[in-house]
């Protein structure tokens, strides 16, 4: 865990052990190339499982909770290391304020022209969660292949992954969506494990390619300096 002396990015984490290559929120090398400090604080309890498919409403507190830990020892900012998470922006945002939250990257879809979504789960990623995030409706989303490498590993809480196989399933999640809808313009991809595989879903599809990453580092530059 990094305990940055200043202010830093508070990320709350899934209960995981998946592997969490550079480019992953869990991998604080994944911030370390942008100048930004982060503070990782684990919900213990809360799996994959009871986030993406179960949205289980016992582990808000706990995330609050957390997240306020955060908050008292400097954080400027909360982010999550699961898109799902977005179903609570609005709680997690009233409890932290003025400390600003971004629960998902799918909260960049409000401020897209025409933007796809590439989810974990297609099946579990619900309108609740949509309208949480403020996606336009009609958005068209698009899920890998379910029981896939990246979706059976991450879901599963698996120790080890193909990360080669994994950046596959996305690409071809990716290259569905742009087929199925060419009028989208841009691609947003809801999963925070998603984007160690940006740059190869954005040369398969010629779309430029929004992320949890890219969010927060947009978000984070435009922080009003420190005192």
């Amino acid at each position: 865990m990094t305990m940055p002396g200043r202010g830093f990015l508070g990320i709350l984490m899934l209960d995981t052990r998946f592997p969490r290559p550079i480019g992953d929120i869990g991998n604080p090398a994944s911030f370390a190339e942008l100048g930004i400090d982060v503070c990782y604080r684990t919900v213990h309890g809360a799996s994959p499982q009871r986030i993406v498919r179960e949205g289980d409403p016992a582990l808000l507190a706990p995330f609050i909770a957390a997240a306020t830990e955060l908050t008292q020892q400097g954080a400027r900012m909360v982010s999550t290391s699961c898109g799902f998470l977005a179903l609570w922006q609005t709680q997690l945002a009233q409890a932290l304020a003025p400390v600003p939250v971004v629960s998902s990257s799918l909260l960049a879809c409000a401020r897209l022209a025409r933007p796809g979504i590439v989810t974990i789960d297609a099946a579990s990623l619900g309108a609740p969660t949509l309208r949480a995030a403020g996606v336009p409706a009609g958005t068209p989303v698009q899920g890998v292949v379910p029981g896939c490498e990246f979706q059976r590993k991450i879901l599963g809480n698996e120790t080890g992954m193909d990360l080669v196989q994994a950046q596959g399933d996305v690409v071809k999640a990716a290259r569905t969506l742009v087929q199925d809808h060419p009028q989208i313009d841009s691609i947003v991809l809801e999963c925070t494990n998603m984007p160690p595989y940006r740059t190869a879903v954005m040369q398969a599809t010629g779309r430029p390619v929004v992320d949890i990453v890219t969010v927060l580092r947009q978000a984070w530059a435009a922080l009003p300096p420190e005192r």
